[in-house]
């Protein structure tokens, strides 16, 4: 036994306590920063309760450093001025490849040369510096002013992606780690949904809610909002290790902080020459949209440790990096006008009409306000100042109004009583966020959207036929219904403006071509409601052929995975439709034509089992490993998720691999695969 603070706590209790500690530190270490658990959500919570029930029986096993005691810290009233050692300097912007030519210059006069430089993506989230004591985190801080942040040391505490104690034997007497608190994207709209479920605003953007979480007063909330901590940089340092030697590169001082427990960038790389540089901003700019998390630009580094003592610091910002900035993707302008759309199934959907700006790139001029509920939600006026949003390739978004700015001419978006095409009735059907054009295919819009949809490429997939094209056959009476398309001529299409002979001859050839599809992308291209080429494949899948589909009822329907009530009422009632029928009849006597589908088996040993297949196969190609899995009763899907039971991956599986491995999707090679269908028969 051994006496600490007064108390006798037993040497075994004393061991046990720090064994666990030191297990749950390392599963921390794998789920958060590794992404790669080893033990089951159980098994974590049983190893933590242990601690928890030692901790309580023997209070003087407690101290800061324990896993326990990432939640639960008392409140602050307010958050305590905190003086960083160093100053946490802003970096300097540049928005164009002139400026960075600038930068290059000025690394040149200084260096006579221009040194190697490391890139990396500049987060757009909050920037906090981590002090840790003999390797013991000790306190943390936002940066503030640069030279007085905020202590949320208690908050920082409670995120499991900062280190409580540095993996290593031999730390620095005291480190300050400086990185970004960021929230995931996933992470962020899955908490707006729960603030607005519960009737609360919801944030902005990812930053705002992880600003926002890292200044609760409470630990415990900030413990429950999914912020995650990246580390890019040191501060101060006093008494590195003899060994391993203090780095000399910030590769190196990177590589180092994942070593000691930390998160950082995977895609940190080298740039030896401007074309480096360049080549890399724009493919970080082009992964933007895949990632889990907001960047606003790319950083370049001096990547020598000594060089940029030497090169130094000017009044706010260090001389040997600077910040790339993509082009902005929020701002702000007048809503001119709303106008409304008329989409394939009728719905109305309100668009911005705006005064143009340029954002993301490009000059926007439209914008989704994506039905009436939103419109109302977000309190949005014709004549509003707002703020739009463009990510990627994404389709400009309204995202706010600026209530400020508002003028006392704003007037209120009205939804209106009649089709803006047709003049039909505009039906609204009570617990629907969307209002429909009641005319159906008498509605022209409504013909041309689902004329589009038929021949887009996912569909039926006739190259040529394209927006304008179809707009002016419409027009004219060429085309009514899909099976017009089957019926067009030579003489008809050059008598099209802008149609040339040869253009007229190759779409001719594109319609002909299409008439030999599947039975999956020939119910997609149907443009049946909810039934989207996931769900048209499921039904091809079960059903084999067409016949059997169209006589199915809705409790057959409902048999197919991922068909609810919903869906199966739709599919029923496209099919109940005299015209639907005739339509369908039309476009086979008109030669569209499909293999016979792979029926699934029902009840087989396989019976539901989700399957995604990636990589190339041994003497066995993808659509015969798919026959395999649908005779054995199973399913085969192209996307993987949470719900995928097996992974078949074959050789140079790629990315889809690495996910499965995140998603705790059960990955099979060939060999397992066959063995599983054997066994199974």
């Amino acid at each position: 036994m051994r006496e600490l603070r007064g108390e006798v706590i037993p040497a075994s209790a004393r061991s046990r306590a720090a064994e666990l500690a030191r297990q749950l530190r390392e599963h921390d270490y794998l789920y958060y920063v590794k992404d790669d658990p080893a033990i089951s959500d159980a098994e974590y919570d049983g190893l933590r309760r242990e601690l928890e029930a030692l901790e309580q029986r023997h209070p003087g096993l407690i101290s800061p450093q324990s896993p326990t005691q990432r939640v639960g810290a008392p409140r602050d009233a307010a958050f305590a001025p905190v003086s960083h050692r160093q100053p946490m300097l802003s970096l300097a912007n540049c928005f164009s490849e002139a400026e960075l030519d600038e930068f290059l210059g000025r690394l040149h006069r200084a260096l006579g040369q221009v040194p190697e430089l490391t890139a990396e993506p500049k987060f757009d989230g909050l920037a906090v510096s981590l002090v840790y004591r003999q390797g013991r985190l000790h306190s943390g801080a936002t940066r503030g002013d640069g030279r007085v942040g905020e202590d949320v040391t208690a908050n920082l505490r409670s995120m499991r992606s900062v280190p409580l104690q540095l993996r290593c034997e031999t730390p620095p007497g005291l480190i300050e780690v400086r990185g970004e608190v960021v929230m995931p994207r996933a992470g962020f709209a899955a908490l707006n949904d729960r603030l607005e479920a519960q009737g609360l605003k919801a944030f902005v953007n990812p930053r705002n809610a992880a600003a926002g979480a890292l200044r609760q007063l409470d630990p415990q909330v900030t413990a429950q909002r999914p912020l995650r901590f990246f580390a890019y940089a040191i501060g101060a340092v006093e008494g590195w290790p003899q060994a391993p030697a203090s780095p000399r590169t910030h590769q190196a001082l990177m590589q180092l902080l994942a070593e000691w427990g930390f998160v950082v960038s995977d895609r940190i790389d080298r740039c030896v020459d401007r074309a480096g540089c360049v080549r890399y901003y724009t493919q970080i700019m082009e992964q933007r949209p895949e990632l889990d998390f907001d960047i606003d630009g790319v950083v370049y580094k001096v990547n020598d440790l000594a060089l940029r003592e030497e090169l130094g610091q000017v009044a706010r910002a260090p001389r040997w990096a600077i910040a790339h900035k993509f082009p902005a993707q929020e701002a702000g302008t007048v809503l001119n006008a709303v106008e409304f759309q008329v989409g394939r199934t009728g719905a109305l959907t309100p668009v911005a009409r705006l005064q143009p700006v340029f954002v993301g790139g490009v000059t926007v001029s439209n914008a989704t306000l994506h039905n009436m509920d939103e419109v109302r939600r977000k309190d949005i006026r014709i004549g509003d100042y707002v703020i739009v949003r463009r990510a990627g390739d994404v389709i400009p978004e309204l995202v706010r109004v600026d209530l400020e700015k508002r003028p006392v001419t704003a007037s209120c978006i009205e939804l209106p009583a009649s089709c803006p095409v047709c003049g039909a009735e505009v039906e609204q059907i009570e617990g629907e966020a969307i209002a429909r054009c009641s005319a159906s295919f008498r509605c022209p819009a409504q013909v041309k959207e689902s004329l589009r949809h038929f021949a887009s490429r996912r569909a039926m997939d006739i190259d040529g036929l394209g927006e304008k094209l179809i707009d002016v056959l419409v027009d004219s009476g060429a085309l009514a219904t899909a099976a017009d398309i089957y019926r067009l001529g030579l003489e008809t299409l050059v008598a099209m403006p802008r149609m040339a002979e040869k253009s007229a001859l190759n779409l001719l050839q594109a319609i002909e071509g299409s008439k030999q599809t599947t039975l999956a992308r020939f119910l997609f291209a149907l443009g049946i409601r909810e039934v989207g080429e996931v769900t048209a494949a499921q039904l091809a899948e079960d059903f084999g052929d067409l016949a059997a589909l169209r006589e199915a009822d809705e409790e057959r329907l409902k048999a197919v995975p991922d068909v609810g009530p919903i869906v199966a009422a739709r599919i029923r009632h496209f099919f109940d439709d005299s015209a639907n029928w005739n339509l369908l009849d039309e476009l086979i006597e008109l030669g569209v034509r499909w293999p016979k589908a792979q029926k699934r088996r029902q009840g087989g040993p396989l019976q539901d089992k989700l399957f995604v297949i990636t990589g190339t196969l041994d003497g066995m190609s993808r659509d015969q490993a798919k026959a395999l899995i649908l005779e054995a009763g199973g399913r085969v899907s192209s996307a993987l998720s949470g719900k995928t039971d097996f992974l078949l991956a074959g050789e140079k599986a790629g990315s889809k691999l690495q996910k499965a491995e995140k998603l705790g999707v059960a990955v099979l090679d060939q060999a397992a695969f066959m063995r599983m269908l054997e066994s199974a028969s």
